[in-house]
C-alpha cells in the first residue's frame, strides 16, 4: 500500500497525468505516464490498460496506482490538459493502440 501512495505521489508530481482532449467534439482520452510506459484509462468506467488491472482490479477489487493517480491529480488541480484537434484523433488511436502492443 505505501509502495502504491509514493507512485501516486511521484506521478502526480511529475505531471503525469494527462487529459487529451479534442476539440471541437470533447473527446477525452485519459492517459498517465508511469515508471516505464504510458497507459491509458476511462476514470469512469474505472478501467486502466496496466496488468496491474487484471490482477488487483478484477480479481481483489482494488485500484491500480494509475487510476489512483488520476483521482489525486484531479483533487489537486494538476491534471495536464492536451488539446488536440479532432482530425488528430484517427493518429492518436492508432498510436495509442500500437503501444499496447
Amino acid at each position: 500500500m505505501k509502495k502504491d501512495s509514493g507512485n501516486v505521489d511521484l506521478v502526480v508530481s511529475l505531471n503525469g497525468v494527462k487529459l487529451h482532449r479534442f476539440e471541437p467534439s470533447n473527446r477525452e482520452i485519459w492517459t498517465v505516464v508511469g515508471k516505464e510506459n504510458e497507459h491509458w484509462l476511462d476514470p469512469d468506467l474505472e478501467y486502466c490498460s496496466c496488468e496491474n488491472y487484471y490482477y488487483d482490479a478484477m480479481e481483489k477489487g482494488k485500484q491500480c496506482y494509475h487510476m489512483k493517480a488520476v483521482r489525486a491529480a484531479k483533487e489537486q488541480n494538476k491534471v495536464e490538459i492536451v488539446r488536440f484537434e479532432d482530425s488528430e484523433f484517427p493518429n492518436f488511436m492508432y498510436a495509442l493502440v500500437q503501444d499496447l502492443m
